[in-house]
């Protein structure tokens, strides 16, 4: 079951939340999880683009400048740090230099509080010197859907406008 809980139009762009219920086994009912879906045209070739995802130990410096103020890496793990002191922990889970895709999940401390986060950037040729940030994120509870959604444009905004600002310093 699949269908349609919300869309907000961000500057031209549509922004859409679906509801996707996994199978489960017999004896386990299904967990409603929202997914989140945001694309976002960048003035950056996709390759520039996807220099800047790729380079997972820089988020504070490449993506997110102030919203972000530490990145630490250990290991398979990617630890950020927030200005009010706050730290997430993440797991990398893919970083795939052919189809320009990074993956990655929330394991702790996500704001908001979250059962299960995994989401997943892919970058795509949009024209001839342009490309389009894709961001998907599923999470857990369902409810945490509209707030989740809201921090994913955001950032998402964010991020085009520290990459195009690092093309035209």
């Amino acid at each position: 079951m699949s269908g349609m809980i919300g869309a907000l139009p961000v500057g031209g762009r549509e922004a859409a939340t679906r509801v996707i219920t996994p199978v489960r086994s017999e004896k386990e009912p299904a967990a409603v999880m929202a997914s989140v879906r945001y694309e976002i045209v960048i003035d950056a070739s996709p390759e520039q683009i996807w220099d800047a995802l790729r380079d997972v130990g820089a988020v504070h410096e490449r993506l997110l400048p102030g919203r972000v103020t530490g990145t630490r890496i250990e290991g398979d793990q990617r630890f950020l740090t927030f200005p009010d002191g706050h730290v997430i922990r993440e797991l990398i889970v893919a970083v795939d230099d052919e189809s320009r895709r990074l993956a990655y999940a929330v394991v702790e401390s996500a704001r908001p509080p979250l059962e299960h986060h995994h989401a997943s950037f892919e970058v795509r040729p949009e024209g001839d010197e342009r490309g389009r940030l894709i961001w998907s994120t599923d999470v857990l509870p369902h409810a945490s859907a509209a707030e989740v959604r809201v921090r994913v444009e955001r950032g998402a905004w964010e991020m085009k406008q520290a990459i195009e600002a690092a093309q035209h310093p």
